[in-house]
C-alpha cells in the first residue's frame, strides 16, 4: 500500500488537530499508521512503540529512517485522544477509503453489500 499511496495520510490531513506555533511534534500521518497496525496485530502501545523502533516492515510502512529512535508509547495515548474529538476518525476513514479507491486498490461495495463497518479499527488497543 506504501509503494502505490505513499501512505494513506499525510501530516497536512491532521493539520487542524494541533496548533501552529510550538515545538514540532511527531508525525500524525505516522501515529494514524501506527494505531492501524496495532489494531490489526493486537499490540499495546509499549508493543506497539516497541515494533517502531526495532521493525524494519513498520519502519517502512510509516517511512521513518531506519537510525529514528521512535516515540514513547504514551505518545500513542494522546493522539487517540485527538482522534476521539468531534468525527475525525470518520473523517480518516473517508480519506484513506478515497485514497485507496483513487489507486485502484479497494472498489466501490454494490448496493446490496453489507453496511460500512465502524470506524472501531481506529481505535488503537491498548
Amino acid at each position: 500500500m506504501r509503494d502505490r499511496l505513499d501512505g494513506l495520510w499525510c501530516d497536512e490531513d491532521f493539520a487542524d488537530w494541533y496548533p501552529r506555533d510550538g515545538r514540532p511534534g511527531l508525525s500524525p500521518a505516522q501515529l494514524a499508521t501506527v494505531c492501524v497496525l496495532q489494531f490489526l496485530l493486537g499490540l499495546s502501545d509499549r508493543q506497539a512503540a516497541e515494533a517502531v523502533r526495532c521493525r524494519i516492515d513498520f519502519k517502512y510502512a510509516i517511512t521513518m529512517e531506519l537510525d529514528d529512535p521512535g516515540f514513547h508509547h504514551s505518545v500513542l495515548a494522546d493522539f487517540r485522544d485527538r482522534l476521539a474529538e468531534d468525527d475525525r476518525a470518520d473523517r480518516l476513514l473517508d480519506l484513506a477509503l478515497v485514497r485507496l479507491k483513487e489507486a485502484g486498490l479497494v472498489r466501490e461495495r454494490a448496493p446490496h453489500s453489507a453496511p460500512t463497518p465502524p470506524t472501531s479499527w481506529l481505535r488503537c488497543v491498548t
